[in-house]
């Protein structure tokens, strides 16, 4: 059999499931999970190495209507993931109740000419039973040649079966390659810095509540590496409104305090020793919708 390697993109709704679909297969956590919707925000990428192939994934941000600043931002990294993956995943969440917005997903993998499958997720919720049949049904009947698979990060049934299964269907897709596209010991082309802004973003979603979290950003300023025993570091957690300040901080700093212990606690799990990081609150006035400041927290802007 020959060597594949290639491109796979997942498309889908916010709040999907495709950051834990993702980890689940790389088998590392590379994307951050929460239970709120549109956490992912740039394109998040894993590898998923097969004896005869190597997958690489990208998880785009979830597909929503175009706007301004931000929301333009992450249309346009969904747009350019399918673009650029040499097949597509449509990631079809069983807990979505508009069909119109399936229907959208379904619609844009079909459009992008390339080959595809599907993967149902949240398949095990019990009072979408019928809804999964009938769901089953559809694509069945109009796409009768389209691979359709299941996942629930709840599963207590055999991952390695499922995973086995995907890597069998995806390595079909990509195109045969000479050797891997990435080092087979490697698991992300993300450095550990990057990884490190997500793991705190991540902790502020689980922190905070309503809307604050969908406008901070957050940016390492310094990151020490020089004692092999520690790492040092320094970030910001950027907000848009000065009345959010004090909220980020909490009473007598308890708020940013419960942040930092949990970041801390899974950041030393990824670089494997002890951690210091030390944590700032600063704001930026409506920094997503301001081209300049989106570009200094390493978004690029959507030329209208």
């Amino acid at each position: 059999m020959n060597y594949r390697a290639g491109f796979l993109g997942f498309i889908g709704q916010p709040n999907a499931g495709k950051s834990t679909l993702l980890n689940t297969l790389v088998e590392e956590k590379v994307s951050i999970v929460t239970d709120k919707p549109q956490t992912t925000r740039r394109r998040v990428i894993g590898f998923v190495q097969g004896e005869n192939a190597q997958i690489v994934l990208v998880d785009a941000p979830g597909v929503l209507k175009a706007g301004k600043g931000l929301n333009a931002f992450l249309q346009k990294e969904a747009e350019d993931v399918i673009q650029q993956s040499d097949a597509l995943c449509a990631v079809l969440n069983l807990d979505e109740d508009n069909k119109s917005h399936l229907d959208r997903i379904l619609e844009m993998v079909v459009q992008s000419k390339k080959p595809w499958f599907v993967i149902m997720t949240k398949v095990d919720l019990i009072d979408k039973v019928h809804r999964r049949e009938r769901l089953r049904n559809e694509l069945r009947e109009k796409y009768p040649q389209i691979t359709v698979l299941e996942f629930s990060n709840t599963w207590t049934g055999d991952m390695k079966t499922f995973r086995n299964e995907f890597l069998r269907i995806a390595s079909g897709l990509v195109p045969e390659s000479p050797a891997p596209l990435y080092d087979p010991e490697l698991f992300t082309p993300h450095t550990v810095r990057e990884l490190s802004a997500e793991v705190i973003r991540e902790k502020c979603f689980e922190s905070l509540s309503q809307e604050l979290p969908y406008q901070l950003a957050v940016r390492i300023k310094n990151f020490e590496e020089t004692d092999p025993t520690i790492t040092r570091i320094f970030a910001d957690i950027v907000v848009s409104k000065e009345s959010h300040k004090p909220i980020i901080i909490g009473k007598a700093g308890s708020m940013i305090k419960k942040i930092g212990m949990a970041a801390r606690k899974d950041l030393e799990k990824l670089v494997g020793h002890q951690v210091f990081l030390n944590l700032d609150v600063i704001v930026r006035e409506d920094w997503f919708e301001n081209g300049r400041l989106m570009k200094e927290l390493g978004y690029v802007v959507v030329e209208e």
